[in-house]
């Protein structure tokens, strides 16, 4: 039997819901029920605002596009881990700004401090967006304070990350705005869905707007009244007039009602996580690399991590027991592609070491002790077994 990467978070009793909920003839696009969901996931987090749209992808577009429609970015650059997604970094190539990247640090598998400072002092870039790898929170007190040195605007890619705590703080708080991902894959699921955070209100609202084809009517009434006034709108022609060169990122409230209740067990879904991360974490045995369990607070694990020379050895183990596993996530990301068809082959010490042996093993709520112990042991004996050339 497969032990899966990740599990599905939508059950029989919440599919039951959402069918007797539709027999009702609800309204399906986005309505009440998405501005319900988008009040419960900001108290939740602890943030101002959240801004729900149709995925963790299109929270990253959307931070990028509407800081580009500020005066927030001082220049063109920005900031990004190595080992990131491509739809971190791919925003500031799409919106014509230049992505820089930053080597990763060996114990969290966040930002490398000391390259990050040495990029800040040579290149003053406008903002960083930084990424909480696989629920690892960053060395946040050091970057906020390397950020207010060299006046870089903050921002967080908390996709992988939901739950996770530094200083009593849960991740998405720490920047001026962050994005997550309710897609099936991550900590808990409305199918396709994703948020963007932030304190801002203003920002909100550009985002509101930005996220339904630039127009004003999700907007509060005050910023409304005085778009329509800045340019000459009646209440009539509002109803089809754009403020801002938009998309159409709605989720809809299909989305809205499977994320409502997917919140009522969150807490949980966390504390299972976090669980199975510290079972893992007393089980596997690497001496070239651990993550360093002593730099975190509480760690709402996406998957545990593996980096070893034997890394094909490990994964044709893993997948001949069927268990599933995946690159850590896209390794050093200045060797994709669609980066170095740009830029050229970027190379960074530790991000290619992860490039080349990093994978991750599967963890969910529904991960039994057995399948963890079983998973561990295969990863331990392919460590020891095979002679690494």
């Amino acid at each position: 039997m497969t032990i899966k990467l990740v599990d599905d978070t939508i059950t029989q009793k919440d599919l039951d819901a959402v069918s007797d909920w539709l027999r009702s003839g609800p309204r399906l696009t986005k309505g009440n029920l998405t501005v319900q969901f988008e009040n419960a996931w900001s108290e939740w987090v602890g943030c101002k605002h959240a801004v729900f749209v149709n995925s963790g992808s299109s929270a990253n577009l959307a931070i990028i596009y509407a800081l580009t429609l500020t005066e927030k970015l001082k220049n063109k650059k920005i900031v990004y881990p190595c080992l990131s997604w491509v739809t971190t970094v791919a925003p500031a190539i799409q919106f014509g700004l230049e992505p820089i990247l930053c080597d990763t640090d060996r114990s969290t598998l966040g930002l490398d401090l000391m390259h990050l400072e040495v990029l800040f002092k040579e290149h003053k870039p406008a903002a960083l967006m930084l990424v909480h790898a696989l629920g690892f929170p960053n060395q946040m007190k050091e970057i906020l304070s390397l950020c207010e040195k060299y006046g870089v605007l903050l921002l967080e890619d908390t996709c992988e990350t939901v739950g996770s705590t530094h200083g009593g703080t849960k991740t998405g708080n720490f920047g001026f705005a962050s994005s997550f991902s309710t897609y099936f894959g991550h900590h808990f699921s409305t199918i396709e869905g994703g948020f963007v955070c932030t304190n801002d209100t203003e920002f909100c609202n550009l985002l509101k707007s930005i996220r339904s084809h630039g127009w004003s009517r999700d907007l509060d009434s005050v910023t409304q009244k005085k778009l329509q006034s800045d340019y000459n709108v009646d209440d009539f022609r509002n109803l089809y007039t754009f403020y801002y060169p938009g998309f159409n990122l709605r989720s809809t409230d299909l989305q809205a009602f499977i994320g409502l209740r997917q919140l009522e067990k969150l807490d949980e879904i966390c504390e299972k996580r976090n669980n199975n991360y510290k079972i893992y974490h007393s089980l596997i045995e690497n001496n070239f690399w651990k993550i360093d369990d002593s730099a975190f607070e509480y760690v709402s694990n996406f998957a545990y991590p593996i980096i070893h020379p034997n890394k094909d050895h490990i994964v044709a183990a893993l997948e001949a027991n069927d268990i599933e596993c995946r690159p850590l996530i896209a390794g050093n990301i200045g060797k994709q592609p669609f980066y170095t068809s740009r830029y050229g082959s970027q190379n960074y010490p530790f991000a290619d070491v992860i490039h080349d042996y990093g994978l991750y093993v599967p963890n969910h709520q529904n991960l039994s002790l057995k399948q963890i112990e079983t998973i561990s042991h295969i990863v331990n004996k392919s460590i020891k077994t095979k002679e690494i050339s």
